[in-house]
């Protein structure tokens, strides 16, 4: 059964292949304006699914982050228009504040009460989108400022900023996970929450912690978003969980939690960005775009729990060899 790695790998080369078919099937595909068009398009996904890599890790998933999303636009908008803040002040309020404080809500209630992730962050989902919608009474509200606009649609050595700004959530997210505690501690709580407890690690803080970086990364979305709008709107977000899930799942990281990375997840984001840009030059509708991405979520899944499957498998025989005892017989 395949591993991790070698699941984005296989994602990875499907990747080279859909490429190769829209470069020669499309005339603008394979143009640099397009590839910094598809790269900027996937910037938020990218950047949210980047957090979501986290969570996943854990053994959990983040339902949360696309009304996060929205509400941190609508924060931004609110402390620029009416609080009067410089718009750059009033993006870190906002992500410190807002965005953090929002996602460690997750983790309180997951790593300290004890509830399954599933019916908190569905909870959060709906607190945050009916907030977004009561305080703007489901009106755009427009941000003009040079700042934003620099965020939305600036450029350093001629790479969009939107782009600047996935290389270096990457980056972070990958020493963070690669070389620190943290992200030991994030591996081992994923891999066996309970041996995790029993060799001292702060479970609770490690799943608070978790769920705020990805509150975290749903905010930096939403400042790109709003950088590109040049507003807040109540409706933005609305599909950015389960196109985050997809991306993560489909880039090797394990729904059960100990197993992936996020060059895995990368991969993802680019397979899916990839098909989505390539199916909207060649005239495909939106929706078909959703029912694609879908189909991929859970062929990722299924892949994913047959994975899982095997290695339990193989676990089990290793138990029974180790005793000198006999396989059980299958159910």
């Amino acid at each position: 059964m395949w591993s991790s790695a070698s699941r984005y790998a296989v994602v990875l080369v499907l990747l080279v292949v859909l490429f190769v078919v829209f470069s020669i099937a499309l005339d603008r595909f394979a143009t640099w304006p397009n590839i910094e068009n598809l790269l900027t398009s996937v910037s938020i996904l990218w950047v949210v699914s980047m957090g979501m890599t986290f969570v996943v890790l854990t053994g959990g998933i983040d339902l949360s982050v696309g009304s996060l999303l929205a509400l941190s636009g609508l924060v931004l908008s609110d402390l620029f228009n009416d609080a009067g803040l410089p718009a750059w002040l009033a993006v870190i309020v906002t992500l410190l504040i807002v965005s953090v404080i929002g996602g460690a809500v997750n983790g309180v209630f997951i790593g300290k009460v004890g509830l399954s992730f599933f019916v908190v962050t569905l909870g959060t989902l709906s607190l945050y989108r009916g907030i977004v919608n009561i305080w703007s009474d489901t009106k755009t509200t427009y941000i003009t400022d040079p700042f934003l606009d620099g965020i939305g649609f600036g450029k350093g050595l001629g790479i969009a900023t939107p782009i600047w700004i996935m290389l270096a959530t990457f980056l972070i997210a990958f020493v963070v996970l690669r070389w620190t505690y943290f992200g030991r501690d994030v591996y081992a709580v994923g891999g066996n929450i309970d041996a995790a407890r029993l060799s001292g690690i702060n479970v609770a803080r490690t799943l608070i912690m978790v769920y705020a970086i990805a509150g975290l990364c749903a905010g930096i979305g939403g400042m790109i978003q709003a950088g590109r709008l040049g507003a807040a709107s109540p409706l933005v977000g609305e599909d950015i969980p389960l196109n985050a899930a997809a991306a993560v799942l489909l880039g090797g990281t394990s729904f059960l939690g100990g197993v992936g990375s996020v060059v895995g997840t990368a991969v993802g984001v680019l397979f899916i960005g990839t098909l989505q840009n390539g199916l909207s030059i060649w005239g495909v509708s939106s929706f078909w775009q959703q029912v694609v991405t879908g189909a991929i979520l859970i062929v990722a899944v299924a892949i994913d729990r047959l994975q899982q499957g095997g290695i339990r498998v193989r676990r089990r025989r290793t138990r029974v060899a180790a005793t000198g005892g006999d396989p059980p017989a299958p159910a």
